[in-house]
């Protein structure tokens, strides 16, 4: 898959050390796969969360963060949408969050 918005990915790990390693892992993985639907992503990523408008949300570093994320499927492309920290992901709504 193409990741969009890796650098945003960067950006929070620079302000967040200890999700450099769980996020530079997803990268990792994310970037040689290919999903071609829902059942893909969970069938790698059990714990992942599956929602409306293909938005799946990611838990990094055992919870601690969360990552949202829209996919093309057809496209084989994966959009940032969101990255934060629990309490912050507590305060957006994952199905229509954007990237500021």
């Amino acid at each position: 898959m193409r990741i969009v918005a890796v650098s945003t990915l960067r950006e929070f790990w620079k302000k967040h050390p200890n999700a450099m390693e769980p996020l530079s892992a997803w990268v990792a993985v994310v970037s040689r796969v290919q999903w071609k639907q829902p059942s893909d992503v969970k069938a790698q990523y059990q714990n992942a969360s599956i929602l409306k408008n293909r938005r799946v949300v990611f838990n990094i570093k055992g919870n601690d963060y969360r990552l949202i994320v829209a996919i093309a499927y057809k496209l084989g492309t994966v959009y940032v949408k969101f990255i934060g920290t629990h309490k912050q992901y507590d305060a957006v709504d994952a199905e229509t969050v954007e990237m500021e």
